[in-house]
């Protein structure tokens, strides 16, 4: 049975329109400006209607297997199904769960036991059509880990595997390009004093010829492999020049201006943090996401850390960078469709999938009424 959902305000690519949009059979049937009166339209009270959100990376899987340090869930399915119920109330539809294959430091390495089951738990959940919201992975490279090469084979293969990240989180470059900062951080996360020298400089000590190996054999391994591939903490142009020589097309969290315009000169798709949008700047002393969106810079957003940023970071763009509705939301909706090669979806088509958000304003801060993936209600 075709659902009818009438006094709506539907964005669409170009414009707000107050009118009628139609589903069924998990795709959309209709799109009317105008207000339906049949018996069995449900009534969206004047709030938005907007295509589902797709998040390309965000972090929030593990939070659920590792809720405290050094604490690891027992059950890695309710772990995996706490954090597709999170996602579902951000208003995302579509999620490529970031799984960090290696660590940059020791506290990360010790988690590599978790690494597969992360994956299986995934793997698993689609499956078994577990989930209420397509989860797709995103594997995080890090080029600092020498037992990488083995960590990536375990991955390939997996169906659920559609987009990979090259990271290189060595102090001194890239996100920690100003070591005062990852000190800093570091301090924020409890440790201190010498603990925190040790640590720093057992990371540069980790990186040491395993950035180089690791970067030329896994360029060589995603060159056949199909997946999108992304860089990742772009600082300068010549870290862009890496990128597009290792086949990359997108460009995630550049951490200067410099870097994103040699990322739009160049041809990489930029994606921002919404958490640096919606703080208003990054936690590690990165370039303003709301910068690059007013220099015409900001292609997409992802969540990063916080699942509930994406709509939040979108909405605060039509206030703090000047864009309208219908482009705000397009960097949370068809702009990572397009980036992730998903046709089917972000945009509010006739004959598109039916994922779909409603949502109202409280002030300025969104407040999530109803979601839908693929015609089926899911919050």
């Amino acid at each position: 049975m075709d659902v009818i959902l009438t006094n709506a305000r539907l964005v669409l690519e170009d414009r707000v329109i107050d009118g009628t949009l139609v589903h069924g059979e998990g795709r959309i049937r209709a799109i009317d400006e105008g207000r339906s009166h049949l018996p069995a339209a449900i009534d969206c009270e004047g709030a938005f209607l907007a295509p589902g959100l797709i998040d390309l990376h965000t972090d929030a899987l593990e939070g659920h297997f590792v809720p405290r340090p050094k604490v690891i869930w027992p059950d890695s399915r309710a772990a995996a199904l706490a954090h597709d119920a999170q996602m579902a109330a951000s208003g995302v539809t579509t999620v490529y769960d970031a799984i960090c294959a290696g660590g940059f430091d020791q506290a990360k390495a010790d988690r590599r036991a978790l690494y597969e089951v992360m994956l299986d738990a995934v793997d698993s959940g689609v499956e078994r059509n577990l989930f209420r919201v397509d989860h797709r992975i995103h594997l995080r490279c890090e080029l600092t880990d020498r037992t990488l090469p083995d960590l990536v084979d375990a991955a390939l293969g997996r169906p659920t595997l559609a987009l990979a990240s090259l990271m290189d989180h060595t102090p001194g470059t890239r996100q920690w390009r100003n070591v005062e900062h990852l000190k800093v951080y570091l301090t924020g996360i409890g440790k201190s004093g010498g603990d925190i020298d040790a640590e720093v400089a057992d990371r540069i000590e980790r990186a040491r010829g395993a950035v180089a190996e690791n970067y030329q054999r896994m360029v060589a391994l995603f060159a056949s492999s199909g997946l999108v591939l992304s860089s990742h903490d772009d600082t300068t142009p010549a870290h862009v020049d890496e990128a597009l020589a290792a086949g990359c097309t997108i460009s995630e969290f550049p951490t200067t201006l410099e870097a994103a315009r040699a990322a739009r000169a160049g041809g990489l798709a930029t994606i921002g943090g919404s958490p640096n949008v919606v703080r208003g700047g990054s936690h590690s002393g990165g370039v303003s996401m709301r910068e690059l969106a007013r220099e015409g810079l900001l292609d997409a957003l992802a969540s990063d850390y916080v699942p509930a940023s994406l709509l939040q970071g979108a909405l605060a763009l039509t206030r703090t960078a000047d864009l309208s509705l219908p482009d705000a939301l397009a960097l949370v909706t068809a702009a990572p469709a397009r980036l992730a090669r998903l046709e089917d979806r972000g945009r509010l088509q006739e004959g598109l999938r039916a994922d779909l958000v409603r949502f109202r304003l409280a002030e300025d801060t969104p407040r999530i009424d109803e979601v839908f993936v693929a015609g089926r209600r899911v919050f």
